[in-house]
């Protein structure tokens, strides 16, 4: 118990909070353009650290951090232009709540939504750590080739109906994947040549282009009469919105829980937990033709989002071992200050790792407030002229993919794939999976390969461990089921009697 006190008074403190009110306006303010993701937020602010004390200098990281995630939902959800990779696997369903004057609901819900998420991922990193972080560090390359293939076979959910015109959406997106050195052999693929592919296309490039610019083309071919923004919302929403929210409760529990455990997987991370919990809720009747719906749908996504970034941070602080890039660069800090991430720091540093655990707690309580008046604040960019907005967004776009890989071939990268994006859609195939196929690609190619090796080319290796065996039935299940269930209700449905 002087433990917690003592943690609640290093971290309710004026010069924390202080410091945390700003760090939640950075946050939102770079998640909120397309391409500076919630990782280059923090990096940007790492110098700045240096110069606080430890409990300030995570809680200013970890607040920006989420409130970065969230702010990516702005413009996915208002000018169908993700801010961050996580906001790419609801984009579609939530702009249409836009274009029916409905933006402002929506965001409100994610804001809720995004808080509860985010919430439980920090409690189940405070009272389940240990136990998480063993679980997470029992997973192999043969684990992580199922969790692969698991998020592959949502790729092709989230895609809609037309199975077929997803599979080829998810192939382009292996196929550019698959482009740079092999992660196993060292050869070099499909770079004829040239020495900016031998990376690959860097993915953040790539996002700004299948969206933003892709949009900014289609605004270009349309008629006059069409290029009219979506309906401003007169009234606020917010308390509808919440009430709405909670409402879904069971699913923002699935989406959280799902956040939670594959944001604390090493190399997964928010992006895959949206995509994998974004599917499941397809399985909601009427996903897609009604608001209800679509909100069963985007409110474990958006939870999924926050509470992967809680899940991540186990590994990091019982073991040391970052679950992502962001919790790499909090390694980096806990290490600046002194502090050794591992199991020690919970006895060594017991008052301390506990205060940065409630100030991550507040920072994704302080998602409502803040995130309600980013939405206010942000809703105004629907008012500026199409023909000045455009521009600009294409502008921010190039400047982005630039600070992004630090190479004009960005610049290349997202105006190429602008127009792959364009024809695209243009043509009915959807985006979301051959996102997807891009983040899962390299993961399932590596892990696939390794496991070949380890097992010297026995494919009865991948079924021998436990949670590798319940992976591939859960993959197995969610293809069959289906067809199992269309055939049980044919034969189930009386067929019509014979007339002479």
């Amino acid at each position: 118990m002087d433990v917690i006190l003592d943690a609640l008074s290093q971290v309710f403190t004026l010069k924390v909070l202080g410091i945390m009110g700003v760090a939640a306006l950075y946050g939102l303010m770079v998640g909120a353009i397309p391409g500076l993701t919630a990782t280059l937020a923090v990096a940007l602010m790492v110098p700045i650290t240096f110069f606080m004390d430890p409990v300030p200098a995570i809680a200013a990281i970890v607040t920006m951090a989420a409130m970065a995630i969230f702010a990516g939902d702005l413009p996915a959800v208002l000018l169908r232009m993700p801010g961050t990779p996580a906001s790419a696997a609801y984009t579609d369903q939530a702009y249409r709540f836009t274009q029916a004057g409905r933006g402002e609901y929506i965001l409100g819900i994610s804001a809720c939504t995004s808080a509860i998420g985010g919430s439980i991922g920090v409690l189940a990193l405070m009272f389940g750590a240990p136990l998480l972080a063993r679980f997470a560090l029992n997973f192999s390359s043969f684990e992580y080739f199922w969790l692969a293939t698991l998020g592959l076979t949502a790729a092709i959910m989230v895609g809609g109906t037309q199975v077929s015109r997803s599979a080829v959406s998810l192939l382009l997106g292996l196929l550019v994947a698959s482009v740079g050195i092999d992660p196993v052999s060292g050869e070099t693929r499909f770079t004829f040549g040239s020495d900016a592919l031998l990376g690959g296309f860097g993915f953040i490039p790539v996002i700004i282009g299948l969206f933003a610019v892709a949009e900014i083309l289609r605004y270009c071919t349309r008629s006059v009469s069409e290029r009219e923004l979506p309906q401003v919302p007169q009234q606020p929403l917010y308390w509808r919105a919440l009430c709405d929210a909670l409402r879904h409760k069971l699913g923002i529990l699935r989406g959280s829980v799902t956040g939670t455990l594959i944001g604390a997987l090493p190399g997964a991370g928010a992006d895959i937990a949206a995509y994998i919990a974004f599917a499941m809720g397809r399985r909601h009747r009427g996903a897609n033709a009604t608001d209800e719906g679509a909100v069963a749908q985007i409110a474990p996504a958006t939870a999924a989002n926050n509470a992967a970034v809680g899940g991540s941070f186990i590994p990091a602080t019982v073991f040391g071992i970052p679950g992502d890039s962001l919790t790499a660069i909090v390694i980096g800090v806990l290490l600046m200050k002194g502090l050794n991430p591992g199991p020690t720091i919970f006895t060594d540093n017991a008052s301390m790792i506990n205060a940065v655990f409630l100030a991550f707690l507040l920072a994704n309580l302080m998602l409502i407030p803040f995130g309600f008046l980013s939405v206010r604040l942000f809703k105004q960019v629907l008012r500026i002229p199409q023909g000045l907005l455009m521009p600009s967004i294409l502008l921010f776009a190039m400047v982005g993919a630039y600070a992004v890989e630090n190479s004009l071939f960005a610049v290349v990268t997202i105006l190429v794939f602008g127009v792959l994006g364009f024809l695209l859609e243009e043509n009915d195939f959807p985006l979301a999976p051959m996102i997807l196929g891009i983040v899962l690609g390299p993961l399932l190619e590596e892990t696939f390969v390794t496991s070949m090796m380890r097992s010297n080319g026995s494919f009865l290796a991948f079924f021998e461990r436990p949670v590798s065996l319940t992976l591939a039935l859960i993959t197995a299940a969610v293809w069959l089921a289906p067809p199992l269930l269309r055939l049980w209700r044919e034969h189930r449905t009386p067929r019509p009697a014979l007339t002479d």
